[in-house]
Formats: structure tokens, C-alpha cells, sequence
């Protein structure tokens, strides 16, 4: 199947919807460039179906403009928008075989014969279903129905891609393989493609860009590495994964800054430091700090270095290739992912061990974002 032309790409301009005087979307702009693969990610409520459905088509916005390869489709008929969508549920036909599946749209759009056969021939290679055509749907597992029903959606060379929240349904091992399929497969068509989900670790993996809707409004908008990295506020830090929430004081010592958590003073590492100066030189401040971006080590008898915090642990949670350590710190919990090879000997540590706590990396929030 050879490469679609994605043109101009999505463009979504202050859409607004309410129900029942609820500001489901509020003013919600978004561009999706030709080919990209972009995800909404936020809680239940937050708007991100809606807004696919008003992308789609299924559902009139009350304001705002939709704007496909150039092409203002506000109010174009859901069947008129050539936009290829593949639902949570996989709605396939039980009656059909998967050609017959796949070649629905086709039939519907008067496609001849000889074309369909051979698009639903390269579609089925492409999701590698080949050899599948006569089964029905009741004969797959749920993996392969949604191979199929990403085939039906992608066999009318679309414009735009709509996925909603298309692997909720499958089991782990399984979501794992489909999803890195559906990367796989997107790569290779280029077309524009936009997923609703409320897996952080989905949204992360797959997409060029993430946008992050709470209560109907567009938080933040970023690469994955960024928008992890880089939260804008404490429901982003909070929602992209675990995080550890720090209340801190800060204020300049003889060697650069000095940051109080309870009753300790430490020194942060010079990245760290960087980013808490850029920020703010003294006065409250909340730091955002990542599981992995933290160390621990058991504690000496010595006294405690400037750059590191006095704990005890609390916890040990053995994961396999990593260990989480549950540290309290000045009444403050903490976890911390463990990488080090010393994976076993961390599992082992007793509750109430006493450890020393470094900050390799944080993110300074703003004490406005508090929630």
C-alpha cells in the first residue's frame, strides 16, 4: 500500500460545546500537520471524544471551524469528509467475512470490483491479516479485530485518521503488540492520524505530539519528551505518571542556591540548580520530581551531605528489572525507581532503614498551580 498524500493536514479552531449549560470544550485549537500522529490524552470527562466526534463529524460544535487539507469541513456530512475512524468497540458486521468487512466503505463509495479486491489485498498485508479474508469476525481474537477494523479504516485512503481509544479492550501482551503494529502502520501510510486515549504510557509511545484536555480545556501541547519532562502545571506533571510533589524553599547560599524541604537544607545538583535560578531565586516553590529522577543509598554513619536529603524507607516494591523504594522525607513520601545493578540487595532493605535521598532532575512549578 503505497503512501497517502496527507496535504495540508487538521486544523481545529476554537471549538466550543456545551450540554446542559457543562462547557464540555472550551475554545479548544489544535493543528495537526500532514502525516503526524498526534494523541488527546485526559481523564474521563475531559472532552477528548467529543472533540474527536466534532472532528469526525458525529457531533455539531457549537463554535469554531474544522479545517481538513485545507478544506473548511464544519459542516460537511460525516460521510463527505473522508476521514477513516476505527472505534473502542471495533463495530465490525458479524455477518461479513473480513473482506467483506474491509470492503464496506468501498462498496458504499461505488468503488469497482477489481479495485476493491486489490485494496482489500493490500490493506490485509499491510495490518498482516493475510490468509484471514472468509473468516468472521466471532473467529478472531481481539487483537486481529482490530487489525481489521484499522484495515477498514485505512482502505479508504483517508484524509485524517480518527482512533478512539482503540486498544482499551485488549489485554497487555496483546495491547503491546497491536500498538507498536498501529506505529508500524501509520509510519508506513503517512496519513494524519488522531487518538483519544487515557493511557499515559499509549499516548507517550505513539505519538509525535501529545495534547493534554482537562474539564474541556487544552492544558498543554508537546512532544512526549517534553511534555514529561516539562509539565506546565501539577495535574500534567501528575497525570503523564508518577510524580513526587515537593513543597520547598529556596534561597542563595555561598555556593549557589540552597533549598530547604522541612527542616533540611540541601544543595541541588548544578542541572537542578539551573532550573530552580531560571525559575525563581528565593521564596516557596514546588518541585515536580520523577520516580527515576531520584537516588537513594543507604545512609552512613557520617553526616549528610549537602546535596543529598536524610530518609527512611518505608517500602521496598520489587518489580523485576527495577525496584521502587518508598522513602519518607520530612513527612513528605516519596518513590524512587532503582536501575542500579544492586537491584537485589535494594529489594532486601528493611522498613525503617535510614537513606540518603539525591534530586538528579526536577521541574519547578508555580506555587499559583497548587492544587
Amino acid at each position: 500500500m503505497s503512501k497517502l498524500d496527507p496535504a495540508l493536514g487538521l486544523v481545529v479552531g476554537k471549538v466550543h460545546k456545551t450540554y446542559n449549560a457543562t462547557h464540555v470544550l472550551q475554545d479548544v485549537s489544535l493543528s495537526v500537520p500532514g502525516g503526524e500522529f498526534h494523541t488527546l490524552l485526559g481523564p474521563s470527562g475531559s472532552g477528548k471524544t467529543t472533540l474527536l466526534k466534532i472532528i469526525a463529524g458525529f457531533t455539531p460544535a457549537d463554535a469554531g471551524t474544522v479545517t481538513l487539507s485545507g478544506s473548511v469541513i464544519t459542516d460537511t456530512l460525516p460521510e463527505h469528509r473522508n476521514i477513516g475512524v476505527v472505534f473502542q468497540n471495533y463495530a465490525l458486521f458479524p455477518h461479513m467475512t473480513v473482506s467483506q468487512n474491509i470492503a464496506f466503505g468501498l462498496r458504499m463509495r461505488r468503488v469497482p470490483k477489481l479495485e476493491r479486491q486489490r485494496r482489500v489485498q493490500d490493506v490485509l498485508a499491510l495490518v498482516r491479516m493475510s490468509g484471514f479474508e472468509h473468516r468472521r469476525p466471532a473467529a478472531l481474537s481481539g487483537g486481529q479485530q482490530q487489525r481489521v477494523a484499522l484495515a477498514r479504516a485505512l482502505v479508504i485512503q483517508p484524509q485524517l485518521l480518527l482512533l478512539d481509544e482503540p486498544l482499551s479492550a485488549l489485554d497487555r501482551k496483546v495491547r503491546q503488540e497491536v500498538r507498536e503494529e498501529l506505529k508500524r502502520i501509520q509510519a508506513e501510510t503517512g496519513v494524519t492520524t488522531v487518538m483519544v486515549t487515557h493511557d499515559q504510557e499509549e499516548a507517550l509511545f505513539l505519538a509525535d505530539r501529545v495534547l493534554v484536555l482537562e474539564s474541556g480545556a487544552l492544558r498543554q501541547e508537546g512532544s512526549p519528551h517534553d511534555i514529561y519532562r516539562n509539565p506546565v502545571d501539577e495535574f500534567v506533571a501528575g497525570f503523564l505518571g508518577p510524580i513526587n510533589l515537593l513543597n520547598v524553599e529556596s534561597r542563595p547560599g555561598d555556593g549557589g542556591m540552597v533549598l530547604r524541604l522541612g527542616a533540611q537544607d540541601f544543595v541541588p545538583a548544578s542541572g537542578l540548580a539551573v532550573t530552580v535560578v531560571a525559575a525563581k531565586l528565593s521564596g516557596p516553590m514546588h518541585l515536580a520530581v520523577r520516580p527515576e529522577q531520584l537516588t537513594v543509598q543507604p545512609a552512613q554513619g557520617t553526616a549528610k551531605p549537602p546535596d543529598a536529603l536524610a530518609g527512611t524507607v518505608t517500602g521496598v516494591e520489587f518489580g523485576g528489572a527495577v525496584v521502587t523504594v518508598r522513602v519518607e522525607v520530612e513527612g513528605n513520601a516519596m518513590a524512587i525507581l532503582a536501575l542500579s545493578p544492586d537491584i537485589l540487595a535494594i529489594a532486601s532493605w528493611d522498613p525503617g532503614s535510614p537513606v540518603w535521598v539525591r534530586i538528579r532532575q526536577a521541574r519547578v512549578l508555580p506555587v499559583a498551580e497548587r492544587r
